[in-house]
């Protein structure tokens, strides 16, 4: 993302608050490439050559959490913020329409999941004679 003229003046510590994670999630954010590092400041008054960072930084940290609620892989958000530069909104649907099948496939599959427990359940509260349907379809998976 294009950092506008921001005033920093958060630490790591207050921008992982304000980002609703914490410091190491920062740290690895950055080592992935997905937000910034800053650098020290240096020279009088450098205020112990603490990072500081802006509301920039904590608009791309909460981009990052909601793409990753959304289901997007780490590699998926680093090419959405990419784009965000360079208004590719061709890819960007690609990339939505991607983890839209991906999310129909595994609400598919909880859905059979879900009706096999259904039918499960019902044998198990029938009273028929014999072992537990459900903990024997559990013993044999």
């Amino acid at each position: 993302m294009v950092r506008s003229q921001d005033v920093a003046d958060m630490t790591i510590a207050k921008l992982a608050a304000e980002g609703g994670v914490g410091v190491e999630t920062i740290r690895f954010y950055q080592r992935r490439g997905l937000i910034d590092t800053p650098d020290r400041p240096q020279g009088a008054g450098a205020a112990g050559g603490i990072r500081r960072y802006g509301h920039d930084d904590v608009r791309q940290l909460r981009f990052i959490r909601s793409a990753k609620a959304a289901g997007f892989t780490l590699d998926q958000i680093g090419e959405l913020l990419a784009l965000d530069a360079t208004d590719d909104r061709a890819r960007a649907r690609e990339l939505a329409g991607e983890r839209l099948r991906a999310l129909d496939e595994k609400i598919a599959e909880l859905d059979r999941a879900r009706a096999a427990l259904r039918r499960l359940a019902h044998k198990c509260g029938s009273g028929s004679a014999g072992p537990c349907p459900i903990l024997t379809a559990f013993d044999a998976a």
